[in-house]
């Protein structure tokens, strides 16, 4: 990719959304592009973190390993979305794996070149710190299902949350941009792929789940919020 190219993208992440030209002009000058085939480590938990990314194509998957090696999944995270969100002013290790789900096209920001040009843009430190509180208000979320809530109930609340992180709205539905795998579900939640099976066959029983054409699911997420005590 060329800067005129790199501009565009960076233009279309939400970090930098409303900049000027000039504004993102730094940024552009430090920033370098990566190519990752799918199922390559972008990096891996506990790395040295010295680099951030903004997709401009294909999917990348946050996730992290427990003792026994299974895999618990954070985020799938699309164009336009940023990562880490974690260890900016300090010296410190990727908190996570980041795995390419599609092929991706990333653009590579040094953590350190970040860091100086932030410090010159208030502005965008305060829109940082909003992007960084929404995702620590989400594992609030997170954890409350988990203590509040039986298992089907979080598979639920799992779906009502993938509308907004990976869906678009069509009507009175929200399609899922991303396939997931009853597996990919179950890693979400810490439950069993059978478990999610069980709980997307009844959803779809009561028609707040469809297929589409391409097999995406269509998510009835007001029909969804009926079913749990939020």
């Amino acid at each position: 990719m060329n800067q005129s190219e790199i501009e565009k993208s960076l233009s279309e992440v939400h970090l930098f959304k409303d900049l000027s030209p000039e504004e993102l002009a730094p940024f552009i000058e430090v920033a370098q592009t990566r190519f990752y085939k799918r199922k390559m480590y972008v990096f891996m938990e506990d790395d040295p973190l010295d680099r951030i990314f903004f997709i401009d194509t294909g999917k990348i998957k946050i996730n992290k390993s427990d003792l026994t090696g299974r895999e618990q999944i954070l985020y799938v995270l699309e164009p336009g979305d940023m990562f880490p969100h974690a260890g900016f002013f300090k010296h410190g290790r990727y908190p996570s794996h980041a795995e390419v789900m599609e092929d991706a096209n990333l653009i590579v920001i040094p953590i350190d070149k970040f860091e100086e040009i932030l410090i010159t843009h208030p502005d965008l430190c305060i829109k940082l710190f909003k992007v960084l509180g929404e995702r620590i208000i989400d594992l609030q979320k997170r954890l409350e299902a988990k203590t509040l809530h039986n298992t089907y109930e979080q598979i639920v609340l799992l779906l009502i949350r993938l509308c907004k992180s990976n869906g678009m709205k069509i009507g009175n539905q929200y399609q899922l941009t991303t396939q997931f795998t009853n597996q990919e579900l179950a890693n979400m939640v810490g439950t069993s792929r059978e478990t999610v099976s069980r709980t997307i066959t009844y959803l779809k029983k009561k028609n707040y789940i469809i297929h589409n054409d391409q097999s995406h699911f269509l998510i009835n997420r007001l029909a969804l919020k009926g079913e749990v005590s939020l």
